[in-house]
């Protein structure tokens, strides 16, 4: 049987009226990039807030290696290998690019005591850092600010710090948006080395990096996963294309 890395059971959640997630359960499996895609609307951002922790279900509940994880909060779920990156940018735009992933190193360590002028200086913090910038291909701009970087450079380094936390799983939030066909191109091709560390439930828009990174793919609309299967399946299935893919299939 499979291991499974990160699984949601019956996660449901209530605006007023709305249900915007309606019973569902998903997994993440060793070495897989699973997608979830739909329209916007769908309810893909309030899934992956109770995923990560940030909201918290109506019912149902979140697991990671197999563990409760539902009353976590979004620090410990990190804390136990939950390694996320985000639509819109997290990172500390004045920061060096060394700096923000030695934050990433330091919050790893849960220790809060921890400055970052002295965490800079400690070998263990910084060697974490450094190898995960090496990781994604950013060991040459380490002294940059980071608002210098290109979009597809500070997508890189959200990875980099999600990379200091050791991750059990990673979940990224439309890594490729605002990003250019060379970027898309760097970027999948980092994605697609990275599931063998870590496997990614990977929320995309881009459908072109969806079909050539997934090996599986899950199809969320109106706040219910209608299909899940592999790229073939999905292209195949006529009530995808009816509610999302349309052509694109």
């Amino acid at each position: 049987m499979t291991e499974i890395i990160l699984a949601t059971h019956g996660l449901t959640k209530t605006f007023g009226a709305l249900k915007v997630s309606n019973n569902i359960s998903i997994d993440l499996r060793p070495g897989e990039i699973h997608a979830l895609i739909g329209p916007n609307g769908a309810g893909k951002s309030t899934l992956i807030a109770q995923i990560c922790g940030t909201l918290t279900p109506a019912a149902g509940r979140v697991e990671l290696m197999g563990k409760d994880v539902t009353h976590l909060s979004a620090r410990k779920r990190s804390l136990a290998g939950l390694g996320r990156t985000f639509q819109i940018s997290a990172l500390a735009m004045e920061d060096t690019v060394l700096q923000n992933t030695v934050l990433g190193a330091l919050g790893a360590t849960g220790n809060p005591w921890f400055s970052l002028r002295p965490a800079l200086k400690n070998h263990a913090l910084r060697g974490v850092a450094e190898q995960a910038l090496h990781r994604v291909g950013l060991q040459d701009v380490m002294s940059t600010r980071t608002a210098e970087l290109s979009h597809g450079q500070r997508r890189q380094l959200e990875v980099a710090v999600a990379l200091t936390l050791n991750p059990k799983a990673f979940i990224m939030d439309e890594p490729m948006a605002g990003l250019g066909s060379e970027g898309s191109k760097q970027l999948t091709e980092l994605l697609d080395e990275l599931r063998v560390e870590a496997p990614i439930l990977l929320v995309e828009h881009d459908m072109d990096a969806v079909f050539a990174l997934a090996n599986r793919i899950s199809v969320l609309v109106y706040g219910k996963i209608i299909a899940t299967g592999t790229v073939d399946e999905i292209r195949a299935n006529r009530e995808v294309k009816e509610a999302y893919l349309g052509d694109e299939a």
